[in-house]
């Protein structure tokens, strides 16, 4: 089995842009965002899927989801977010990871085609980083 890289990312070990840490929960940056300023939101520990999350690890992990999809909202140029989970079917990484994504009216978000894009650059990445780290404090 290969490395995880969420893994890698909640130990500190890979680059990411990091938006929120607690002790059981980190957000950062998605790298190939449907829109700047999508974060995905993972527990610290490997749990695969939501059916492998304990219970006691509910609140934390979709309370910070609760936590960067207000400060998304907040933050940024969105009128909503977008939250989602993929259970293996779509899950790229197999690390459960909640995704939320700033909306707005007509953006261009059709059903489940989620067309990628990127950042301008790393700077463009880095502000946006910035300001839901400030907006989560």
């Amino acid at each position: 089995m290969k490395p995880c890289v969420f893994c890698a990312i909640a130990r500190g070990e890979a680059a990411a842009d990091v938006v929120m840490e607690s002790p059981d929960v980190v957000a950062f940056l998605d790298h190939r965002p449907l829109f700047p300023g999508h974060v995905l939101v993972i527990p610290r520990e490997h749990i695969a899927t939501l059916g492998d999350l304990g219970e006691t690890m509910l609140p934390h992990l979709f309370g910070s989801v609760q936590r960067v999809a207000r400060a998304v909202e907040s933050a940024l140029p969105a009128q909503g977010s977008f939250v989602a989970l993929n259970n293996r079917v779509s899950q790229s990484v197999p690390h459960l990871h909640v995704h939320v994504v700033p909306r707005n009216a007509r953006d261009g978000l059709k059903g489940f085609f989620w067309p990628r894009t990127a950042y301008r650059d790393d700077d463009h990445r880095a502000r946006v980083a910035g300001l839901l780290r400030r907006a989560l404090e």
